[in-house]
């Protein structure tokens, strides 16, 4: 018979052997060989010398995956500083040249070399530099005018309206946008110059020559594409019950298009007219070449600023002032409208 009190019972023999993964450490109590994570987890040992045996560059990606928050604000922070380097440096050298006073325009860093803030008055002094830019603002704001009334009036058919050869007529319109300006110079150069008997109680000599049609129908007609490509998916976005409401109640197309199409897709047309604006105001081709540079002439603001250019002395100084004089007007637009305008460039971004 057994005795119970028997301790080689093989179901309750310990091997005193087996205190693996447990070391004693000096003051004689066990240690864990796990390290603790502040959110709970564990990690062994051999993970930690991991670790210690990457790179800085496996650290960084390491850290980039475990935290990549910061990823996003370090590229947020150099795409900024990027952006502004090179969009704000070059108003900055303008501006460190302008304040310079002539004949000493060689020795400029990065500050003036001298201080003539008068030069932003004596643009106006040598030329008649408010003319141009007053040319160049009717000019603009006339043919954003007929690019918006144009362009809604197209963007409303090919948006809201079916008819046979509706896309391949949307294309055509895209693909007459990447046509070079210089190939529409020569015809409407001899157009323009041609005398005609009709336009002779207008313009004197009968021709559009040094005439703002003269600038602003192919300027247009450059912009339009665009404007109508941004205002068709516009209209296209807004619901038909809106319209048919306002049908019933006896409106026409047209008055629909005015009174709800329109006033509901405004970041649209604050972008496309806004863009517009600022594209003609800056264009140079058609502008030099349409006119004869005087300012009695509808010569725009570019035709001022090289006007500074003599036969044998160039007055940097002044045209750099008057470079900035002529975007303030653009500065100013785009200030007001930057909400409309960022609205609209956005819009469709998000799927309701």
């Amino acid at each position: 018979m057994t005795d119970p009190t028997d301790s080689t019972d093989p179901t309750t023999t310990t091997d005193s052997s087996d205190t693996s993964g447990i070391d004693d450490g000096s003051d004689g109590q066990p240690r864990d060989p796990t390290l603790h994570r502040p959110d709970g987890g564990a990690v062994l040992e051999d993970d930690r010398d991991a670790d210690l045996d990457r790179g800085p560059f496996q650290q960084w990606v390491s850290d980039s995956i475990s935290h990549p928050e910061r990823v996003y604000r370090a590229m947020f922070y150099v795409a900024a500083i990027f952006f502004l380097f090179t969009t704000l440096f070059p108003f900055y050298w303008l501006l460190m040249v302008a304040l310079t006073p002539e004949g000493q325009l060689q020795d400029i860093v990065f500050t003036p070399n001298g201080f003539n803030p008068g030069a932003f008055v004596e643009v106006f002094q040598v030329i008649p530099f408010h003319i141009y830019m007053f040319n160049s603002f009717v000019i603009a704001l006339a043919s954003t005018i007929v690019v918006l009334v144009i362009a809604s009036l197209a963007g409303y058919a090919f948006g809201r309206l079916e008819f046979p050869g509706r896309t391949p007529l949307m294309l055509l319109v895209l693909v007459i946008s990447f046509f070079p300006p210089a190939a529409f110079f020569i015809p409407l150069n001899d157009l323009f110059n041609t005398s005609f008997a009709i336009l002779r109680p207008i313009t004197g000599d009968g021709t559009l020559y040094n005439t703002p049609f003269a600038l602003v129908t192919p300027l247009s007609a450059i912009f339009m594409p665009l404007a109508i490509f941004i205002l068709t998916t516009f209209y296209s976005q807004i619901p038909d019950g809106l319209e048919d409401a306002a049908r019933v109640e006896g409106t026409t197309r047209l008055g629909a298009l005015f009174r709800v199409i329109i006033p509901l897709s405004a970041p649209g047309v604050a972008t496309a007219g806004v863009l517009t604006f600022i594209a003609v105001y800056n264009e140079f081709f058609f502008s030099f070449l349409m006119t004869d540079g005087q300012p009695e002439n509808w010569a725009p603001i570019l035709d001022g600023i090289l006007a500074y250019q003599g036969q044998y002395q160039v007055l940097y100084n002044l045209m750099a002032a008057a470079s900035i004089l002529g975007v303030i007007p653009v500065a100013i637009l785009v200030v007001i409208a930057q909400e409309k305008i960022v609205s609209g460039l956005t819009a469709g971004a998000l799927k309701e």
